[in-house]
C-alpha cells in the first residue's frame, strides 16, 4: 500500500497521481491536504513518513511546490530514505542503489506527463540488493 501527501502547491498533482494509481489498481491513502487551501507542508511529510517509517506502508509520494521542503522533512524521520526525483533515471536509481522508500515530487516543477512516469519507475524498480548498497544504507543510517 502506498502512502500519498501533499501541501497545497502539489494538491493539484496529488490528484492526477491518485487517479493513476487507481488506474494501476495500486492501493493508496491519501494523508492530505485535501484542498488547495494555503498549508504547512511539515504536518502532511512527517504523517505519510511516520506511516512508511512504521512498516504500515510500502512507499510512500510526497509533493509540495518543489519538492524540497516535504522531502527534507520526511528525510528527518528515522527509517525513511526520501528522494526527489525530476526524471527517470533518478528514480530508477533511487529504487536500485538506495533503497528509497519516498518519493517526492514538485507539483510547481514537474508536468503531470513527466511525473506519472517517474512514479510508475519509482515503484516498479526493485532494490538491487547488491552489497555495496546494502553497505551504503547502512552507513546512511548508522
Amino acid at each position: 500500500m502506498i502512502a500519498i501527501g501533499s501541501d497545497h502547491g502539489g494538491w493539484e498533482l496529488k490528484q492526477e497521481i491518485m487517479a493513476h494509481l487507481k488506474e494501476r489498481g495500486l492501493a493508496y491513502w491519501d494523508f492530505g491536504t485535501y484542498t488547495s487551501d494555503s498549508c504547512d507542508y511539515p504536518v502532511y511529510g512527517k504523517a505519510v513518513a511516520q506511516a512508511v517509517a512504521s512498516g504500515e506502508y510500502e512507499f510512500g509520494i510526497l509533493i509540495c511546490g518543489t519538492g524540497i521542503g516535504i522531502s527534507i522533512t520526511a528525510n528527518k524521520v528515522p527509517g525513511i530514505r526520501a528522494a526527489l526525483c525530476g526524471d527517470c533515471f533518478s528514480a530508477e536509481a533511487t529504487r536500485a542503489h538506495n533503497d528509497a522508500n519516498i518519493l517526492a515530487l514538485g507539483g510547481r516543477v514537474t508536468g503531470a506527463g513527466l511525473a506519472l512516469k517517474i512514479v510508475d519507475t519509482f515503484l516498479d524498480t526493485p532494490f538491487s540488493g547488491d552489497e555495496r548498497h546494502v553497505r551504503r544504507i547502512s552507513m546512511i543510517e548508522g
